[in-house]
């Protein structure tokens, strides 16, 4: 989805003078101090992508516990507390024009979910904006660079984010090397069409990954979980050519395949990807994850259902995209599930895990 969000003066001198990683920083709000370690969770991941949570901060925005007693909570806290979520992913940027996402940015969402006891997902988009099937940019900077330092340039990126997580104390469970790149990424060059170079670009993350987290699980995400073919397509490429990967992950959005003229609802689009999980684990033998699912905020009864469906299925998780986003967020994003600054009933399918 394509970001065109106008930020004001203060938020950006915020994202940019961000550079000290702590709680500290101007574009935490609100501050956390460290608490005692908390143990996190095992199994089975309940997540949330909250990648615009700093940003929506900057902008004012405040977050209610359920029900008629709403009360004034911190967005990460609210959904462990209320939600049942035990898991936080987080996007990162390479050089994003307004700060959100870059590697300070993540850092420090990544130490609040930390001291929640909160376990982490990072997804690099290897862009300095959104990456998905639609929009897969190579980085301004590294546009002019020859093939080889173009894989040095990922490797690099990826060494300093982690390693930035790592000296803040965060230790990612999984860590994904692209973001819906069901065309590929980085395109051209590592397009689908020219699966040598894709897999060497995927390669050059992968082992940057285990450099610096060697038990951390390193994902392929593609779009379009129902989409067998496109699965395929990628995992057929990546085994070819000695793709190194330890998870399949997918995003589900029956909202989307029904704009792409998908008949049958959501429990036929639900259907379809739940025979391609089942399908993918066969013929890779690997394990598989929803990173990305959601549906309109007005439908969260619906969505209640589609989650406790996705999560009756041999998955080893799910992470709801922008739960917390309102309704038009970001110039029209209606897929929160959020209605007045508090949760819907959507979430509750994570705590009966």
């Amino acid at each position: 989805m394509k970001m065109t969000t106008i930020i004001s003066a203060l938020a950006f001198a915020a994202s940019v003078f961000c550079g000290a990683c702590s709680e500290d920083g101007p574009v935490t709000n609100p501050r956390q101090d460290n608490p005692s370690a908390i143990e996190k969770e095992v199994g089975f991941a309940r997540g949330a992508d909250v990648s615009w949570l700093t940003q929506m901060e900057s902008e004012g925005r405040k977050f209610y516990t359920p029900g008629e007693d709403r009360q004034e909570m911190e967005c990460m806290q609210l959904l462990r507390d209320h939600c049942g979520v035990n898991s936080i992913r987080l996007r990162v940027w390479v050089n994003p024009k307004d700060g959100w996402n870059n590697v300070d940015d993540v850092v420090l969402k990544a130490r609040r979910a930390e001291n929640l006891g909160l376990r982490t997902m990072i997804d690099f988009h290897f862009s300095d904006t959104w990456a998905d099937p639609g929009h897969q940019e190579m980085p301004e900077a590294w546009k002019e660079l020859s093939f080889d330092n173009l894989k040095s340039a990922v490797a690099n990126h990826v060494n300093e984010t982690l390693t930035a997580l790592k000296n803040a104390g965060v230790t990612p469970e999984w860590v994904q090397v692209g973001n819906e790149t069901t065309p590929g990424m980085m395109l051209p060059v590592g397009s689908v069409d020219n699966p040598v170079q894709l897999a060497q670009l995927n390669n050059a993350g992968y082992d940057a990954v285990k450099a610096v987290f060697p038990e951390a699980k390193v994902i392929v995400h593609l779009d379009g979980g129902n989409n067998q073919w496109a699965y395929d397509r990628m995992f057929d490429i990546l085994e070819n050519n000695g793709g190194k990967y330890d998870m399949i992950g997918m995003s589900l959005y029956p909202y989307w395949a029904e704009q792409q003229g998908e008949t049958g609802g959501w429990q036929k689009v639900a259907d379809d990807c739940i025979a391609n999980i089942n399908h993918l684990k066969q013929k890779y033998n690997k394990p598989v994850m929803i990173c990305e699912i959601g549906m309109p905020y007005d439908q969260g009864e619906l969505c209640k259902q589609l989650i406790t469906k996705m999560m009756g299925t041999d998955i080893e998780g799910i992470f709801y995209w922008e739960p917390q986003a309102p309704n038009g967020y970001n110039d029209g994003y209606n897929l929160g599930c959020f209605d007045n600054d508090a949760p819907t009933v959507a979430l509750d399918a994570f705590k009966n895990k």
